[in-house]
C-alpha cells in the first residue's frame, strides 16, 4: 500500500516549491526575511517555520514574521544555533523556535517549542485564502562606474541565471549549502566572483559553509556581516554590506574581512584579464 501523504513537508530551500506543497505546513531551512515567506505564501502552504539567520540587521531574518499575517498565515521562526540553515531534516529534528507571529501564536505556537511540536500545531491553521501580488523586481543590473565587470543583484542566489557567468553577483541569500550537499547546483555558472549573507554562520558555521567549496572552482566569495546588510535584499548588501568570512581564492586577490561588497567587486574587477 502506498504510503499515506503528510501534512507536514520538510525542504531545504523554499525556492523550489510547487502545488505539491500548497495546503501542507512547511518546515523550511531558508531564512525568515521577507522574500522567503513570499515565496512560500505564493506556493499557498498553510504555515510554515524558516530560520531566523542570525535575525541581523532591522530584524531582516526574521522579516516575514510580521509581513504574513496580512495574508493569513502562521509562521515561526527557529534559532539560527540550533539547527543548520539550508538543512530541512536538521530543522526538523533539532530545531528550537526563536520567535512567532501573532497567529502562529494563536495556536499556541512560542519560543522554546521544538520545531517538530510546532509543526503539529500549525495543522489547526486554515488554509490561507489571500495570496500576495508579485514581490516585484528581484533581480536586478547595479549600475557602477568604476568597476569594469557586470554587476548582478539577486534577493536568492535562486534568481542567478547561466549567463551571468564572469559577472560579480549580490546576492541576499545565506551561504549555506542546501541540504549540505557539495553538488547542490545552486551556483553552477563560473562567476567572477560572488558576496552571501552569513545568516549569523549558525550552527557548524553552515551559514559560511559555500565559500570553502567555490574556492575548489576558483570563484572569489565572501559573506557579508548579517549586521550590515538585510538578508533577503541584494541592494542593501551593496549599499552597507562588510564582509565577514572570505575564502581563500577572495584572500589571494587581497580581499580581507571588514571591507565593503563594494570594495570586494572593485579588487575583482581589478583583477580581470
Amino acid at each position: 500500500m502506498p504510503e499515506p501523504v503528510s501534512d507536514i513537508l520538510v525542504v531545504d530551500t523554499v525556492t523550489k516549491l510547487d502545488n505539491s506543497h500548497s495546503g501542507k505546513v512547511l518546515v523550511g531551512a531558508s531564512h525568515c526575511g521577507i522574500y522567503a515567506v513570499y515565496l512560500a505564501a505564493s506556493a499557498g502552504v498553510r504555515a510554515l517555520i524558516l530560520n531566523n539567520a542570525g535575525i541581523g540587521l532591522d530584524q531582516a531574518g526574521i522579516g516575514g514574521l510580521e509581513w504574513a499575517e496580512q495574508y493569513g498565515l502562521p509562521v515561526a521562526a527557529v534559532d539560527h544555533n540550533s539547527c543548520r540553515i539550508a538543512d530541512g531534516e536538521d530543522v526538523n529534528a533539532n530545531g528550537i523556535i526563536s520567535h512567532v507571529n501573532r497567529l502562529a501564536a494563536d495556536l499556541d505556537c512560542k519560543a522554546g517549542m521544538s520545531a517538530a511540536a510546532c509543526a503539529e500545531k500549525m495543522l489547526a491553521a486554515p488554509e490561507i485564502k489571500q495570496f500576495p501580488p508579485s514581490y516585484g523586481e528581484a533581480r536586478f543590473t547595479i549600475d557602477h562606474t568604476e568597476i569594469d565587470i557586470p554587476i548582478i543583484g539577486c534577493d536568492s542566489i535562486s534568481l542567478l541565471l547561466p549567463e551571468d557567468a564572469g559577472s560579480f553577483a549580490v546576492t541576499a541569500s545565506h551561504g549555506a549549502l542546501l541540504g549540505g550537499k557539495e553538488d547542490d547546483g545552486a551556483v553552477g555558472m563560473a562567476l567572477a566572483g560572488v558576496t552571501f549573507n552569513d545568516a549569523g554562520i549558525g550552527k557548524e558555521k553552515a551559514g559560511i559553509a559555500r565559500l570553502g567549496i567555490l574556492d575548489r572552482r576558483n570563484i572569489p566569495a565572501a559573506t557579508v556581516d548579517t549586521m550590515t546588510a538585510r538578508i533577503g535584499d541584494a541592494m542593501s548588501n551593496w549599499d552597507t554590506g562588510v564582509l565577514s568570512r572570505i575564502n581563500n581564492t577572495a584572500r589571494d586577490l587581497g580581499v580581507l574581512p571588514g571591507i565593503t561588497t563594494k570594495a570586494f567587486a572593485q579588487i575583482v574587477g581589478s583583477n580581470i584579464q
